[in-house]
């Protein structure tokens, strides 16, 4: 079963919305998708309390403050949203599990030096764990210093950036109605679409 983890040791840089959105994807094409919360806000669990009846089905299932639970059967894919502090132990459990890690990254200079130790141990333990990673631009505006910044950084480092999600209203709307991208009219979000071709490319799984 495939198991995407969305991780990064900082706070507040869209590890949620790119969980939910991973999951929105996944259940777009007719996966049987659990979304897993083990973050202590719980951004992603009361984002699936507010998903309407009406949108393509996603569970959940309960997780100890020590484990991680095995989904019940029937699910075909997984997606774990995992807290900020992430490292140790907890990080060995994920990595045993995990298929592919998303990693996403702020144009901050704080968030990406904050990052930087954890993405040297991800990419020391990628091969003896199998597992693919993939960097994603959050939030990123293409026409600041800050965004350059956050290129060179990322060019410097020997793992593959797998696209960049744009800083917009589109995801806070969507996301409080307990919704995603691929859960709307495609000409709302015509502009994210496009955005996330690429990675959805490299989720395909």
């Amino acid at each position: 079963m495939p198991v995407v983890v969305v991780a990064n040791p900082k706070g507040g840089v869209g590890k949620s919305t790119l969980s939910t959105n991973v999951a929105g994807y996944l259940a777009s094409r007719g996966h049987a998708v659990m979304l897993g919360d083990v973050d202590r806000q719980q951004s992603s669990a009361l984002w699936l309390k507010l998903r309407p009846e009406a949108a393509r089905p996603i569970n959940t299932w309960d997780i100890s403050a020590d484990q991680i639970a095995k989904p019940p059967s029937g699910t075909t894919h997984m997606v774990l949203d995992t807290p900020a502090g992430l490292h140790g132990k907890r990080l060995k459990e994920v990595l045993k599990i995990a298929h592919k890690i998303l990693v996403p990254l702020q144009p901050s200079i704080f968030d990406i030096y904050a990052t930087r130790a954890f993405l040297d141990d991800l990419a020391a333990s990628r091969h003896s764990n199998n597992v693919e990673i993939g960097l994603i631009g959050m939030r990123v505006d293409s026409r600041t210093i800050a965004a350059d910044k956050l290129h060179e950084f990322v060019e410097g480092l020997d793992l593959p950036v797998v696209g960049y999600v744009r800083d917009t209203q589109n995801y806070i709307h969507l996301a409080a109605r307990g919704l995603t991208v691929f859960d709307v009219a495609p000409s709302r979000v015509e502009k994210d679409l496009q955005q996330w071709q690429p990675i959805c490319d490299w989720l395909d799984c």
